[in-house]
């Protein structure tokens, strides 16, 4: 590119233009949006004590326009990121190293795929990349970690000399079905029958509403919060997002949420929270006060079905990790990080951890694909 362009660390995303920083990527995907990046930074989930300092790595030209980004953050930490690096912190830490503070490329506390290099023009990868890399060897950072990449910029980063590595999720695959029943057509008998007994078991006796925009009103967060805080709590033991969070993402980006509620006897009893993509729906949280049977699947999993169906989206993402989504429809899908190491031993060290891991990925991912509840041509 012939004009002059200026890499530099900002202290935040909303010290940025909403409209500059979208239109690099957070039009399409809700979890680098301006929106959600900054409602993290304001409600103090993200920022001092919370071990995710913002850092953004950004390009401008030479009147001051942004021309690409990275949400990145100085993690003094490897919680909240759903890639477990713990391993490779304690093997540094034994050979007299220090892992901590690390750069982390991601949307906080969110495995959720997406773009990680924020760009106008792929040409500017190769510079996001080594400003990525400049700022861990100016600052005594170990490392760099791009964490849930989506698989159309794998390429940009191992043109870089990143390492790459692979994991399992479980995504529902919307091949086009006008309904529920269409999806469960597409099902063995057994299963089909298992699920729709699962859906009328977890129904019984509750109401169930759907909001969005203007719709979901404080009480309906304050409602969202407890169940919020008792899944954090059991998982984490701390949750990650403030109270505030939540207030700020349904005024910030309330059209593109979709919040499950149900209720017993007119009052909450669980809820789930959804972000609306382009191209997906993104499953993200979930709690309840109150046990019902099966009614984790209904709304974290099958009322995400109908929405995705309802709204024509390819695709349902239902977060981290969980089995159990397999013999729900949900399908075996891999997902990528990519990383950059500073020591040379150390990197070829974890290079060859990776070789490794790989190997076992692509065995458990044919493992899973013979197992998924769809008929057999």
């Amino acid at each position: 590119m012939s004009e002059e362009l200026t890499i530099r660390l900002a202290p935040s995303v909303g010290q940025f233009d909403a409209a500059e920083w979208n239109a690099l990527g957070g039009e399409r995907n809700p979890f680098v949006s301006h929106e959600f990046l900054t409602a993290l930074e304001d409600s103090g989930s993200v920022g001092p004590g919370t071990g995710w300092d913002p850092v953004p790595v950004t390009i401008t030209d030479d009147s001051g326009k942004l021309l690409a980004a990275m949400p990145s953050y100085a993690k003094g930490h490897s919680q909240g990121e759903y890639v477990f690096d713990h391993s490779w912190a304690d093997a540094l830490q034994r050979a007299g190293g220090q892992y901590y503070p690390k750069l982390q490329i991601a949307a906080p506390f969110t495995p959720a795929s997406g773009p990680r290099l924020l760009l106008s023009d792929d040409a500017l990868a190769p510079h996001l990349l080594k400003g990525a890399e400049a700022v861990c060897l100016q600052n005594g950072l170990s490392s760099a970690h791009a964490t849930f990449v989506e698989d159309a910029q794998i390429p940009l980063f191992e043109a870089g000399d990143w390492l790459i590595r692979d994991d399992i999720q479980f995504h529902w695959i919307n091949r086009d079905y006008a309904s529920f029943d269409g999806f469960l057509d597409a099902l063995t008998s057994r299963k089909r029958k298992d699920l729709r007994k699962e859906r009328k078991a977890a129904q019984q006796g509750l109401k169930i509403a759907k909001l969005s925009g203007n719709d979901i009103k404080p009480e309906h967060w304050d409602a969202f919060w407890i169940f919020y805080q008792d899944t954090g709590a059991r998982k984490w033991g701390t949750p990650y997002l403030t109270r505030e969070a939540f207030t700020l993402l349904g005024e910030r980006m309330g059209e593109r949420m979709v919040l499950i509620l149900a209720y017993q006897d007119d009052q909450p009893i669980a809820g789930a929270l959804n972000f609306v993509g382009s191209d997906a729906l993104y499953g993200r949280y979930w709690g309840c006060t109150r046990d019902v049977r099966f009614l984790h699947f209904e709304l974290c999993y099958y009322q995400a079905i109908d929405i995705a169906i309802e709204l024509g989206l390819p695709r349902v993402e239902a977060g981290a990790q969980g089995g159990h989504k397999l013999a729900r429809g949900y399908e075996p899908v891999q997902t990528h990080s990519a990383h950059w190491v500073a020591d040379p031993g150390f990197r070829s060290a974890i290079a060859d951890f990776l070789e490794r891991e790989r190997e076992g990925v692509s065995a458990d991912q044919n493992y899973l694909d013979r197992r998924t509840p769809f008929r057999k041509n």
